[in-house]
C-alpha cells in the first residue's frame, strides 16, 4: 500500500479509467458541520447499543430527549462539495453508486440516485411491534405536543452540542415524555440500524452488487471500525479490485488499499471530479 498525505495526482491516476462503488463515513459530512465519531479531534462517545434501547425506558427516554433536539440539526444540514462530487461522479458514469454508512440523507439531497443507506436514515420511524413507518416530523409534532417549549428551554438553558446520528449533547432529560406507536401502543424506534444490530440482509445484498458492478472500491471518510463497512473493502479485495482509501487517520481497511491519503474527503472527492480523466470519461458518456 502507498500511503500519502497528499497524493492527489495518485489517486487519479489509480482510478483512471474505472468504475467506481464508493463507500462514504462520517468523515465526508463533517464539513457540512456534523460531526464524526471517531475523527482524530473527535471526543469519546458511547453510541447507545439496540439492546439499552428495547431494554430500559430510561435510556429511550434520554435518547428521545436528545433527538427531539439533534434531529432538527441534521434535518437542517447541506451537502459539502465531497457529496455533490460524489454525485457529479455518479452522473458521468464513473461511479455505479454509494454506499453511505451515514444516516444524514447528504447524498441524496445532493443529487446522488443510486445511494444505499446502509444504517438507514435519521427522517423515518419505525415501531417495533407493528412495523408502521412514520416520518421524524411526524413524530416530532407528537411530541412537542407531549414536551411543549422543551427544546427551547433546554437550548436557553445549556446551549446545545450536536452529537452524531441526530443527537444532542444534554443531560436533564428526567422530565420528558416519551410517546407511543398511535397505532398498537408499541416502541418506536429510529429506522437506524444501531450498534448491536445487523444491517438487513437485503441492503448488504445490495450492496455487494454494487460493489460487483464496480472497476476500483473508494472509501471516504470512514475508520471501518465497524464490520457493516469493512466487509466492503475485503470482499472487493478477494475480487483483486482496485482499492484507494481517503480518511483522516488509521482504518481497519488499509492492509488492503493500494493507496491510502491522509486528507479530507472534500480535496479528494473534488479533485476526482476536476481531473482530465473524468472531463474524459465525462464526455464520453
Amino acid at each position: 500500500m502507498h500511503t500519502s498525505d497528499n497524493g492527489l495526482d495518485a489517486l487519479t491516476e489509480l482510478l483512471s479509467g474505472r468504475r467506481l462503488a464508493i463507500v462514504t463515513g462520517a468523515g465526508i459530512s463533517t464539513d457540512s458541520g456534523i460531526p464524526d465519531y471517531r475523527g482524530p479531534d473527535s471526543p469519546p462517545r458511547n453510541p447507545m447499543t439496540f439492546q439499552q434501547f428495547i431494554g430500559d425506558s430510561a435510556f429511550r427516554r434520554h435518547y428521545w430527549a436528545r433527538n427531539h433536539i439533534g434531529w432538527r440539526f441534521m434535518d437542517g444540514a447541506r451537502p459539502n462539495l465531497g457529496h455533490r462530487a460524489v454525485a457529479s461522479l455518479e452522473r458521468s458514469g464513473q461511479a455505479v453508486g454509494v454506499i453511505t454508512q451515514n444516516v444524514d440523507l447528504l447524498h441524496t439531497k445532493a443529487g446522488a440516485r443510486n445511494v444505499i443507506d446502509l444504517h438507514g436514515t435519521y427522517a423515518q420511524v419505525r415501531c417495533l411491534d407493528c412495523q408502521k413507518l412514520i416520518s421524524r416530523t411526524t413524530l416530532a409534532e407528537r411530541l412537542e405536543e407531549a414536551n411543549p417549549g422543551f427544546a427551547e428551554t433546554v437550548a436557553a438553558a445549556q446551549g446545545v452540542e450536536i452529537a452524531p446520528d441526530a443527537d444532542a449533547v444534554i443531560e436533564s432529560t428526567a422530565h420528558f415524555r416519551v410517546v407511543d406507536c398511535d397505532v398498537c401502543g408499541g416502541i418506536l424506534k429510529p429506522d437506524i440500524v444501531y450498534f448491536g444490530e445487523s444491517v438487513p440482509k437485503e441492503r448488504v445484498a445490495r450492496a455487494y452488487s454494487m460493489v460487483d458492478a464496480a472497476d476500483a472500491l473508494l472509501v471516504a471518510g470512514s475508520s471501518l471500525t465497524v464490520m457493516s463497512g469493512l466487509r466492503f473493502v475485503r470482499y472487493a479485495a478477494k475480487a483483486g479490485k482496485t482499492i484507494a482509501i481517503v480518511n483522516r487517520g488509521h482504518t481497519r481497511g488499509d492492509e488492503f488499499a493500494d493507496l491510502k491519503l491522509e486528507i479530507g474527503c472534500t480535496e479528494a472527492l473534488s479533485a476526482l471530479v476536476t481531473s482530465e480523466t473524468y472531463r474524459a470519461t465525462k464526455s464520453s458518456a
